[in-house]
């Protein structure tokens, strides 16, 4: 096949631009719903999976971590190997390899071997989740289409979530627990299959060497940081732990050093000039306050509904349904604002709207009150996450040279996950401290635990509302206005 660049092309136009884009705009949204299905569906299944390898309370949580260390540190590099590999070639590895990881989680027959299969899974998704990304911000340069297709996106990254809780609870209480991660597998085979004759090849020109100092610094720094925050949340340990700030405080020695080589280096893993432009830097900001709100007061929406209501995991998982309707509701009004009115006023509205949301959760008591009380405050929450999500990969990757498009996907995959793990350990420190407050200072009663319970919750998404808060206005402070540039720049080989 000859190859062009896209700087000898003129600039697409709709009846021009390749027709089988939506093809694979809907692969690249199976493989993404799987990454996103997989962060939530097995902590659904712990409990029995914990019960059925004989695996200890001190180290389930390994579940768990195992996943976010690899998927955390090796993201920037998983993006440069999509630049520079090859990101349909990345994407079809990150799939199968993700598919064969679940398989081993899936049979696993003790506690290590389910360790090492989500190590697996975070490392493949590892190199997934940027790639993907990366070949949306090929595909779609016309802005009105590209607005579309990271709405599609957003909306599955918000939403899958929910619907993992809901596959989850389903999955365990009427299968086993091992389908929360089998159910990978066919998932895998259908969008690699498809992605295999539908998704064209494209790569970064030029120098195409790897930064090998700074991959070691930022996945240490990274996973360093993903594992102090994981501490701080454990009860053995906390924030007065002398290994969590150890923890941290290496990982942003490493962070620092990786800046000073990255400044250095002819050929950076992460090029800053992808963080220091004011919007992208403000938006991968917003996006790691969100992940930081969203993903701890997440955690204390299943625990109030399963540790306060009593919910079976089903129930539990549709009790959650709510915030993905409020998601998909929102998802056709953000998409067609996005072009007229630009990514700054919706993402600035959806963090004080999610906020909202979480605050009408602070309304939670003994009682099941669902409707009047979870359902109203999940709309709220769903609607401002929706507003968000859609112009947040848009508005992150805009203008990108393509060159960097890995990279920057990375980025913002990066800064959800350490937001998520930082909002985990910071929301669980102060939910904890509030529940020790409550109980000492309330006389003994029947119901002082699930007291002591529910208020360390109403804590819990205050402080997570401020997260959300400080978001926008990061967005109001940073995001420039108007409407958003296509991803252009340096050619791309097509092949």
């Amino acid at each position: 096949m000859t190859r062009a660049t896209v700087a000898e092309r003129p600039v697409p136009t709709p009846d021009r631009l390749d027709p089988t884009r939506w093809v694979a705009l809907a692969i690249i949204a199976v493989a993404q719903l799987m990454v996103v299905l997989d962060a939530t569906i097995v902590n659904i299944a712990l409990p029995q999976a914990q019960a059925s390898l004989g695996i200890s309370d001190a180290d389930r949580s390994w579940v768990v971590t195992a996943y976010t260390l690899t998927f955390g540190g090796l993201l920037l590099l998983g993006g440069r190997i999509a630049d520079y590999w090859g990101r349909k070639r990345t994407f079809l590895l990150g799939i199968v390899g993700f598919a064969l990881a679940s398989a081993l989680g899936g049979i696993a027959q003790n506690g290590e071997t389910l360790f090492a299969a989500r190590a697996l899974q975070g490392a493949f998704g590892a190199l997934l989740a940027p790639a993907s990304l990366a070949l949306l911000t090929v595909l779609f340069t016309e802005p009105r289409e590209r607005a579309r297709a990271f709405g599609v996106y957003g909306a599955i990254a918000g939403g899958g979530a929910a619907v993992g809780l809901i596959l989850g609870g389903v999955l365990t209480e009427y299968l086993d627990w091992r389908w929360c991660l089998l159910v990978n597998i066919p998932i895998a085979l259908i969008a690699g299959a498809f992605g295999l004759r539908g998704l064209h090849e494209s790569r970064a020109h030029g120098n195409t060497r790897y930064d090998i100092p700074g991959t070691v610094l930022i996945t240490l720094g990274l996973a360093g940081l993903v594992y102090g925050f994981t501490k701080a949340a454990d009860p053995q340990y906390g924030w007065d732990a002398g290994l969590t700030w150890a923890f941290i405080g290496g990982s942003l020695v490493a962070i620092a050093a990786f800046v000073v080589v990255e400044l250095r280096s002819s050929h950076p893993l992460l090029p800053l000039r992808i963080l220091l432009e004011r919007t992208r830097g403000g938006a991968i900001t917003a996006s790691l306050l969100t992940g930081a709100g969203l993903i701890g007061a997440s955690l204390f929406m299943t625990y109030y509904f399963q540790g306060v209501l009593l919910y079976t995991p089903v129930e539990a998982g549709l009790a959650s349904l709510p915030m993905t309707a409020g998601i998909f509701l929102a998802f056709p009004f953000a998409t067609a604002l996005l072009t007229r009115l630009g990514a700054k006023p919706l993402m600035a509205v959806g963090s004080f709207v999610t906020a909202g949301g979480l605050l009408l959760f602070t309304r939670i008591g003994l009682e099941n009150e669902f409707w009047t009380t979870a359902f109203p405050a999940e709309i709220v929450m769903g609607v401002g996450l929706g507003l968000i999500f859609v112009p947040l990969g848009n508005v992150a990757l805009s203008g990108v040279d393509p060159h960097d498009a890995g990279a920057a996907g990375a980025v913002v995959n990066a800064s959800q996950q350490v937001g998520g793990s930082l909002g985990t350990a910071a929301l669980s420190a102060v939910a904890l401290s509030a529940a020790t407050s409550y109980a000492t200072s309330h006389a003994p009663t029947p119901t002082l635990q699930v007291e002591t319970m529910v208020h360390s919750f109403q804590v819990g998404f205050a402080w997570g509302a401020a997260f959300l808060i400080v978001a926008g206005v990061v967005v109001l402070a940073l995001v420039r206005g108007g409407k958003l540039a296509p991803a252009e720049g340096a050619p791309v080989h097509i092949g």
